[in-house]
């Protein structure tokens, strides 16, 4: 609950024309995006381990599945954030759907970034939801490795490279 008091404490500021406080987020975003990633990949890694070599599912495997979820959760709360209050992102739409859609750039910020891995993170939640209602080890591995790995495809096919590099 304290998460979501402080989710809009950052939005209401924001609106309030504290410009560090978007620095501050479109930061925060940029860099949780490697911690993400990289916990996401160990959770799949761990699963594909765990899978081949049928160990028995413990909760240090759970945690890595939950360490992932976490991590993209955050991601996604701030990107959205980022979106409404960016002007790369929804007040884009404002100069016409038509002037996004024709610029790949565009496109991709307003529309195929948010869009795709709203996708994908819900992906991973089905997965880490089915996770908890399996019984063998075998299958619980086998979720997280389809479920977060197509996440993971999903998030890195519209990354924005560009800004990362």
């Amino acid at each position: 609950m304290r998460g979501f008091f402080l989710c809009f404490f950052f939005i209401y500021l924001t609106f309030k024309k504290i410009k560090n406080m978007y620095e501050f987020i479109k930061s925060f975003h940029s860099g949780w995006a490697y911690l993400a990633l990289l916990v996401l990949v160990l959770a799949i890694v761990n699963s594909i381990i765990g899978f081949t070599s049928k160990k028995e599912f413990t909760k240090k495997d759970k945690l890595f599945g939950l360490f992932g979820i976490i991590g993209t959760h955050t991601q996604l709360l701030a990107g959205l954030i980022i979106y409404f209050v960016s002007p790369n992102g929804f007040k884009l739409f404002e100069s016409g759907v038509g002037n996004v859609m024709k610029t790949a750039e565009l496109r991709l910020t307003a529309v195929e970034h948010p869009v795709i891995n709203i996708l994908a993170i819900t992906l991973i939640t089905i997965g880490w939801i089915k996770h908890k209602k399996l019984a063998t080890s075998e299958s619980k591995f086998k979720t997280f490795m389809i479920f977060y790995g197509l996440g993971l495809l999903l998030i890195l096919s519209r990354m924005p490279w560009s800004l990362w590099f």
